[in-house]
């Protein structure tokens, strides 16, 4: 499982419904600060509504 908060856009990348938004989430990041929960990630660019299945795979981790 990978934490949202400290994954490279690489091992996004690697996740289906995250594929080729792995630099997106990390800019996201980046800019913003850290993720407190997975629902964020329909505030990255080109992601709303596309994030269905990806709590399998990922994890929030506390600051």
């Amino acid at each position: 499982m990978l934490d949202l908060n400290t994954a490279t856009a690489a091992d996004l990348d690697g996740i289906d419904a995250l594929k080729g938004h792995g630099f997106e989430i990390v800019r996201y990041r980046e800019e913003r600060g850290r993720f407190t929960s997975l629902r964020q990630l329909d505030e990255v660019p080109g992601l709303s509504g596309k994030t269905d299945g990806v709590a399998a795979a990922l994890t929030v981790s506390d600051p």
